[in-house]
């Protein structure tokens, strides 16, 4: 080929904050090049896969600087145009290493160099005998009775990944000698067979005028950008406005992106989902295999996936007829990434919808901040859902002082009475405490001393089923508790505070005959556990649930009728000024789960201070006057919304260098600012010492988000030729999320 070579622009995996430029493979035909193609490069001394993102005629650089890229991996860009931009804006609004964002963007077998190329997956089906079969025919052999069962139940058939999550391998090898299984190569994602009459039935059920204005005016503005902020109280059918809108942009061949907050929610939405259309629903979350979250992205950029539902990440997801983009529980913090890329999905989404000129609806009952100060600023429209689908009545709400009352694991006397009168009935209990393990601490009751960590600054917290173990909740750190206190000898060790093991074990002594379930971080970490466990809910098994925040979430609970939020104090007087709103975002969350059928629910919140000010306004006024009322202090105080902040993060194995890089950063930053913005410290983290290292950080605040977006601009690549930076880790944090 005639001429100079063409030059490709190339976002590598690199902590560096830019790209690269090189030539194209030699031999390549140059005019088949396109942004967004894979490329394999040498980097350093590595071979690294990149992507391009320009194709130039000139380089920026001297020409025999430059290397030739070794191969190109794609006929036809991975990426799309549109996700380049959005992928470009992140890595600019976030400042993050472009080559970081743009990688990121890919599932893991595109990183590595695999084809773009979804394989199909094995899934095991009965056969005409099998179908036949009796599983009563098998009382001899009890599991293969049960996976027979299972089977019926699943005309689609069962997955490996299915298969294995059940311990079911051995069993299925038993069902295919008998000649009643076989497996079958199927594409790696499908349409789900609708369940006979429960997609008509739910389609056919009418909305109330709140609901069907909701679903009109989101409809109205299809093919154009509108944000609208949900506003429904629990259960009053946030979801099925989302099917109704989902199903007219499937009617108009187009495709809906739904992100949810937690993995534990999409069990859930992906049935109600599968049931209401047939269709194939790309799910993306992180407990995927490399294969399955290939298989749903690849469906999802080609078109063929018309409903794309995930967690976070999936708010990068290439969509070929983007539709309307929904993010169900706005408010949840989980949408914010906490290391590496600090992004927002929530405000990623928003800024993606402008520019693909799509709606996007932002679903809560509890509404962030940020966003109901966006509809005040006529930038969002508010639609509300003030009450409960159905029959069914929002719950009577009860405060309870239990100061100088004595307590059994954290439960008053009158909480357990309450209780047994719900169980009586038939009804299940929720009780809600937002700590793991047995309790958060452990005291020598002799000279005082208390079980730290060696490694954090904070105590460690004892887990009693777990062999007696002390685990630290911030660094994974843990040990075995020993029976003598290291500092006196002594054997008086008493756990302190009440963990969601310690009320398990006092509601097993209290209602030994009733079926009970612990959802928490550590007893969902298997896959497929926390499903399971729903399950043993929803058919009855487990009349008593006991749960952190995973169980406030969005989990509809027909016959839960009693919740109990047993310590209702926990981020009143946090350090954060965001802690208020988080709690009583989860107060709310968490009441709602009470009462959600045609059965009265009742609340039960224990505190020992039932006079605080954020606590009467909740529980007197509602969750919308406690929001304007702490906007109101936010205004005063200058805090966002009504500001905008970047916190500058270092940390080093001691407690010097941290400081002393965040002071050179401090006299750099003021040496540019213009009197335009604050900048704050440098102070200790929250949590000084946490895995071994000292953390310190720097607050800076703006009034305009454009002029803080100047400031680090210029600021962070001054930062990069600091000494002292290269003695430190340290990271910026655009619109955090968390203080500490």
């Amino acid at each position: 080929m005639p001429g100079s070579p063409l030059v490709i622009d190339v976002a590598v995996p690199s902590p560096l904050r830019q790209s690269f430029d090189y030539y194209a493979p030699p031999g390549y035909d140059n005019t088949a090049l396109s942004p967004g193609m894979r490329v394999t490069v040498p980097f350093g001394r590595a071979k690294v896969v990149g992507i391009i993102l320009n194709v130039m005629t000139m380089s920026r650089i001297a020409p025999e600087r430059i290397k030739p890229a070794l191969d190109v991996l794609d006929q036809q860009p991975l990426l799309p145009a549109d996700i380049l931009k959005l992928l470009h804006w992140a890595s600019s609004y976030y400042h993050y290493p472009v080559g970081e964002v743009v990688l990121s963007a890919l599932p893991a077998l595109l990183r590595q160099g695999g084809a773009a190329q979804a394989h199909g997956v094995t899934r095991w089906r009965l056969t005409a005998t099998g179908l036949a079969a009796r599983p009563e025919s098998l009382l001899r052999a009890p599991r293969q009775a049960a996976l027979l069962g299972l089977l019926q139940a699943q005309v689609e058939g069962l997955s490996s990944n299915q298969l294995s999550a059940g311990n079911w391998r051995p069993v299925l090898h038993k069902l295919i000698e008998k000649g009643w299984v076989e497996g079958r190569q199927t594409p790696c994602l499908t349409a789900s067979t609708n369940r006979v009459g429960e997609a008509d039935s739910e389609a056919s059920l009418e909305l109330n005028a709140h609901q069907q204005q909701a679903v009109e005016a989101v409809a109205a503005a299809l093919g154009s950008f509108q944000a609208f902020v949900l506003d429904g109280v629990t259960g009053s059918g946030k979801t099925e406005v989302y099917l109704r809108l989902i199903e007219r942009v499937i009617a108009d061949g187009r495709q809906a992106l739904v992100l949810v907050p937690e993995i534990g929610l999409t069990p859930q939405l992906v049935q109600r989902f599968q049931q209401r259309f047939q269709v194939p629903v790309a799910v993306l979350h992180s407990s995927l295999n490399d294969q399955e979250r290939l298989c749903a992205w690849l469906m999802a950029r080609d078109g063929s996936a018309p409903i794309v539902l995930g967690t976070r990440s999936a708010v990068f997801t290439p969509l070929k007829r983007p539709g309307i983009f929904i993010i169900d529980e706005e408010h949840d913090l989980s949408f914010k990434q906490q290391d590496g890329f600090r992004y927002h999905a929530r405000d990623v989404a928003v800024w993606r919808a402008q520019q693909a000129q799509v709606p996007i609806v932002l679903g809560s009952a509890t509404p962030a901040l940020e966003s109901l100060h966006n509809v005040q600023q006529c930038r969002y429209q508010r639609l509300v859902l003030p009450q409960r689908a159905g029959s069914a009545q929002a719950p009577s709400v009860s405060m309870r002082d239990v100061r100088h009352q004595v307590l059994e694991g954290g439960l008053s006397t009158s909480l357990l009475v309450t209780m047994q009168q719900h169980l009586d009935k038939g009804e299940q209990v929720l009780l809600f405490l937002n700590r793991r393990g047995y309790a958060p601490s452990l005291i020598c009751h002799d000279c005082g001393w208390l079980a730290v960590c060696s490694r954090c600054d904070a105590r460690m917290v004892f887990y009693q089923q777990q062999r007696h173990l002390l685990r630290c909740h911030h660094c994974g750190a843990q040990r075995p508790l020993t029976p003598q206190c290291p500092d006196c000898a002594g054997s008086n060790l008493r756990p302190l505070g009440q963990g969601t093991e310690r009320v398990e074990q006092v509601l097993a002594q209290r209602f030994p005959h009733t079926g009970r379930v612990r959802i928490d971080r550590d007893s969902t970490r298997r896959k497929g556990a926390m499903q399971a466990m729903l399950d043993g809910v929803h058919d009855g098994r487990s009349q008593i649930l006991i749960g952190t925040q995973m169980l406030a979430k969005g989990h509809h609970l027909p016959n839960v009728t009693l919740v109990g939020i047993l310590d209702a104090d926990q981020g009143l007087f946090g350090m954060d000024f965001r802690s208020p709103e988080r709690m009583a975002q989860l107060i709310v969350q968490v009441t709602g789960r009470a009462g959600r059928s045609d059965k009265p629910g009742q609340v039960f919140i224990q505190t020992r201070h039932p006079d605080h000010p954020l606590l009467r306004t909740l529980l007197s006024k509602g969750y919308a006057a406690f929001a304007q009322a702490a906007l109101d202090e936010r205004r005063l105080a200058e805090l966002p919304p009504y500001s905008c902040m970047a916190l500058l993060r270092a940390t080093a194995v001691a407690p010097a260098p941290p400081q002393a890089f965040l002071n050179q950063a401090r006299a750099l930053g003021l040496a540019a600012n213009r009197q335009t913005l604050q900048l704050l410290g440098p102070v200790a983290a929250p949590m000084e010492r946490r895995a071994g290292r000292y953390r310190a950080q720097l607050l800076v605040q703006a009034a305009h988000r454009t002029e803080l977006q100047r400031f680090l601009s210029n600021w962070i690549p001054q930062l990069e030729g600091l000494k002292m930076g290269r003695k430190v880790r340290w990271s910026i944090d655009v619109d955090p999320m968390e203080m500490g």
